[in-house]
């Protein structure tokens, strides 16, 4: 009984090891992404104030680190696996979960980034244009 809870653990390791990897790889990846691509949007609607922009795109990539790498412990846990199969399913699954999540994170960002450009768009706007005639309905006189 216990040597086949040690060669369950055993096809686990490599699992974790391979999820770790992947999970950091791919958030700090596209974290870059955003970072850099934010910036532009940022720079836009922080026109006037650069360190601003800087300061908010950082904020944002903290953020985005904070809610990848909570998630990615979160579903870290896994079942036993007997053998080389379950273990790769396993691995699957997680990692299918986590890139769920970080497509999901990614256009929540690039959301928050249109809001923001778009309410620095509609701050520069002239005002409306009050309307220069009277409508008469027809025999209200």
């Amino acid at each position: 009984m216990e040597n086949t809870m040690m060669n369950a653990a055993s096809y686990l390791v490599p699992v974790y090891a391979a999820y770790a990897l992947t999970s950091v790889g791919l958030t700090v990846g596209l974290a870059r992404t955003l970072f850099r691509s934010g910036a532009v949007f940022l720079a836009d609607v922080f026109k006037d104030n650069t360190g601003m922009a800087e300061a908010v795109n950082r904020l944002l990539v903290v953020g985005f680190y904070l809610l990848n790498f909570g998630y990615a412990c979160l579903i870290m846990k896994a079942d036993r696996a007997t053998d080389v199969i379950e273990a790769i399913e396993i691995l699957a699954a997680k990692l299918g979960l986590l890139l769920l999540s970080l497509g999901v994170i990614h256009f929540f960002n690039v959301y928050l980034f249109h809001r923001m450009r778009r309410r620095a768009q509609m701050a520069v706007l002239p005002p409306p244009v009050v309307p220069q005639l009277k409508m008469v309905r027809a025999g209200a006189e």
